[in-house]
């Protein structure tokens, strides 16, 4: 019996976009669904009861949330190609350590440059943002990926924040391509990758999607 795997997400979310890269890394098909953030489906809140938040990968009935917990159960269930993580002890743990800054920083420091209009903010997420990509740049060092001669756990955990370069930039006033010329080199080699560029929306439709979002929280 051929598994049953259901991806609830919405579209413009990096997150969600992790797991659909990982999927299509490792050649599953799958049902998606996006869902309406305003309007939550049943399946929706009864798959992730405790955060009520997208995106669960559903595997035969089964929810798993987080998008990082979901990409690595991606790995260890369809395990016959294309690892996503090292195979050795150590490789996996400093693999987890980065996707875990990522995790913690991108997401959170990009919301200072598009969150507000304000200068002095701004001004501070500009420079801390700029110090994050330059320590990823650092961790990247010469390697093509961040996983090495090619794409692994920690370039999935980042790559679909680029959809949301243009808006950084345009928001928060700065060329991530002179500031860390090394991490606009390494996005546009993950993005020539099929699993990537099929999972990614385009980054002129995401910022339409955060220019609205900024008319509704009224910074405009």
């Amino acid at each position: 019996m051929a598994d049953e795997v259901i991806l609830l997400d919405f579209w413009p979310s990096p997150f969600g976009m992790r797991i659909r890269i990982a999927l299509a890394e490792k050649g599953i098909k799958y049902e998606y669904k996006d869902e309406d953030l305003k309007n939550k489906s049943p399946l929706l809140l009864q798959m992730n009861p405790v955060h009520k938040q997208i995106p669960v990968l559903v595997h035969n009935g089964k929810p798993i949330a987080e998008s990082l917990i979901a990409v690595q159960y991606i790995d260890e269930v369809w395990n016959d190609k294309s690892p996503l993580l090292p195979s050795d002890s150590y490789g996996r743990a400093h693999a987890r350590f980065w996707a875990d800054y990522v995790d913690k920083k991108i997401h959170e420091v990009g919301l200072k440059l598009w969150r507000t209009n304000k200068g002095e903010e701004q001004e501070a997420g500009k420079k801390e943002f700029i110090e994050v990509l330059k320590l990823l740049e650092q961790e990247l060092g010469d390697k093509p990926y961040f996983g090495g001669d090619k794409l692994g756990y920690v370039d999935i955990a980042f790559i679909p924040f680029y959809t949301w370069f243009k808006a950084y930039e345009t928001f928060g006033n700065l060329n991530i391509e002179k500031e860390c010329p090394k991490i606009l080199s390494w996005a546009k080699r993950c993005i020539k990758i099929e699993s990537v560029s099929k999972s990614l929306p385009d980054q002129d439709k995401v910022y339409d999607f955060i220019v609205e979002m900024r008319k509704n929280l009224g910074i405009e």
